[in-house]
């Protein structure tokens, strides 16, 4: 067992039932934290990480939750706090991929990304706001992507919707710091999840090209840093985007 830094403690993380969100929520839940969590449509998944957090002693709580939409967010977090005391811990991890060139990306594939991807920040923020200024302290934690910082063709949407993320965060960050709560982003290079696992075997050689790592992340890897900035060792970093990504933005 490892050291139970969230004792007490209680995450909720948005979109976690696969990829770099499971790892979170079984990292938070081997550190002692009680998780809640939202996915949208893999219920089996779900059920799946539910047993193996509670395979860990911790309670958990399943939410098939749209996080794009607003009124369904704030509903969440409440009933979260209801359940569980209080919201300690906020990852907003809920990301859609919808890859076009602008030439033939639809109206329909920008709105999905954006909503998914940046419009659930702002609700899930919104939403857990008034329960952690009412406790005086908090965690916030973005998944952003290296590509908000530098741009992909063929990602409009999904790097606009992460560089929207980066500056929320930072904005945020400015005005909860007085509140004892602190805001920042981790920004992924690539990673092995179902989203990166749709690449063919031309495409993953070019990425590996770009990483002076020459490898890309275990979802594990993303998760120890926001387990780290989710942690006490964290409490004077705030507005602060990480950069997990093998090197490739240096």
């Amino acid at each position: 067992m490892t050291n139970q830094i969230f004792n007490g403690k209680v995450a909720l993380i948005t979109g976690a039932s696969r990829g770099i969100g499971k790892a979170i929520a079984l990292m938070f839940a081997d550190a002692g934290a009680d998780v809640a969590f939202t996915y949208l449509s893999s219920k089996e998944s779900a059920e799946a990480l539910a047993k193996g957090i509670q395979a860990k002693g911790r309670k958990s709580a399943v939410f098939q939750s749209n996080a794009s939409d607003f009124s369904q967010a704030n509903e969440l977090v409440q009933n979260v706090v209801q359940e569980f005391g209080s919201v300690d811990v906020l990852v907003n991890n809920a990301g859609i991929t919808k890859d076009g060139l602008l030439l033939r990306m639809s109206e329909q594939d920008w709105d999905a990304v954006i909503d998914t991807n940046l419009k659930s920040v702002f609700n899930f923020t919104k939403a857990v706001y008034r329960p952690m200024m009412s406790q005086q302290s908090g965690k916030i934690i973005n998944i952003a992507s290296v590509v908000g910082i530098t741009g992909n063709a063929g990602q409009a949407n999904y790097v606009a919707s992460k560089a929207g993320v980066i500056g929320f965060t930072k904005s945020v960050a400015k005005e909860l710091a007085s509140r004892n709560i602190q805001v920042n982003a981790v920004a992924p290079g690539f990673v092995d999840t179902d989203m990166t696992g749709k690449l063919n075997d031309s495409q993953k050689e070019a990425i590996l090209k770009l990483i002076p790592m020459r490898r890309t992340a275990k979802p594990e890897e993303i998760a120890a840093v926001v387990k780290f900035l989710a942690s006490s060792e964290a409490d004077y970093m705030t507005g602060q985007v990480l950069c997990v990504d093998g090197g490739m933005v240096m």
